[in-house]
């Protein structure tokens, strides 16, 4: 059963234990989390001026808001200051940074009512983050910029913690995807056609778990964790930072959730740098979980073209 952990004093090393097990963790915006959305938000708020981002979707073409979008995700991701500011929140919560290994943030704006479902706002339908290759070791990280409310929310599905469902995930290959569909997100904007995992089978939502913090807060859950980005009816868009994290130990003792329903090929572990000095993870640990060939053109890590200026 899903237990809900709110402010826990535990330590990391029994904080990612819990999470392998299914519960969930909400941190209370502190000092570290609000200095990163304050930053996201300042770019954020200059990038749409003179609008206001949250209801800036009423007041241009959705073709505009991607063109501003767009590059705006890369250079939040790639901003050195934005690595110094998420590495401590990472240690502000407990974690050891020679230990724990943190990937890119991704930056999202999820719009409401339709307005922009595909490409770089792409709502995702309930899904885990191993069917896209991420390891049973992850812990993924989710802080909201803004204040929102629960019709703009994530939803977690505890029932299908442990119950499987067809999802496609034995047809990605993870260094394809890199090549192809993050490359291309911009392009779609009415529709998106990508090759992606999803359910391929009806799936019962409910009972599903809709956590509402406030702006500079976290939710900690594990990767293997079943969630979906809540259809946004709200009136405004609801911008978010997510990150992950992966911790040495757990890798090499292969310590993670367990896996229900996972089959993808390749591994997102050649995106994670060390907490402290930015070094990758050893190339004998990333090999372990390795799955399957790298398809010719394919790519192991994504390097967007527009990096921060």
């Amino acid at each position: 059963m899903t237990s809900l952990n709110f402010d826990s004093t535990m330590s990391d090393t029994e904080r990612r234990k819990r999470l392998f097990a299914g519960d969930l963790f909400i941190c209370s915006p502190r000092p570290s989390t609000r200095a990163l959305i304050d930053f996201a938000s300042e770019l954020i708020e200059e990038a749409f001026a003179p609008f206001d981002p949250q209801t800036a979707q009423h007041n241009m073409p959705v073709e505009r808001f991607v063109e501003i979008f767009g590059p705006l995700k890369p250079r939040f991701i790639h901003h050195p200051k934005t690595k110094e500011l998420l590495s401590n929140v990472v240690a502000d919560l407990g974690c050891d940074l020679d230990e724990t290994h943190i990937d890119v943030p991704r930056l999202r704006g999820v719009t409401s009512d339709n307005y922009l479902t595909a490409g770089v706002g792409y709502a995702f339908p309930a899904h885990r983050d191993t069917w896209w290759s991420a390891p049973l070791a992850q812990v993924n990280w989710w802080l909201p910029i803004y204040d929102f409310a629960s019709e703009s929310s994530m939803a977690f599905h505890p029932n299908y913690w442990s119950t499987p469902i067809s999802n496609g995930s034995e047809e990605f290959n993870y260094y394809q995807y890199n090549a192809t569909g993050r490359k291309d997100a911009a392009k779609y904007i009415k529709s998106d056609t990508r090759s992606q995992p999803g359910p391929r089978e009806p799936m019962e939502l409910d009972p599903q778990l809709r956590i509402v913090s406030p702006a500079g807060g976290a939710i900690l859950f594990a990767a293997a964790q079943m969630h979906s980005t809540v259809p946004n009816t709200s009136g405004l868009t609801r911008f978010s930072i997510d990150f992950r994290t992966v911790n040495l130990t757990d890798l090499e003792s292969e310590h993670g959730a367990p896996n229900v329903d996972t089959y993808s090929q390749g591994t997102s572990l050649h995106d994670f740098r060390r907490g402290r000095d930015g070094a990758p993870l050893p190339e004998s640990i990333v090999a372990c979980y390795d799955s399957g060939d790298k398809p010719e053109g394919g790519v192991l890590v994504f390097e967007p073209q527009e990096a921060a200026s």
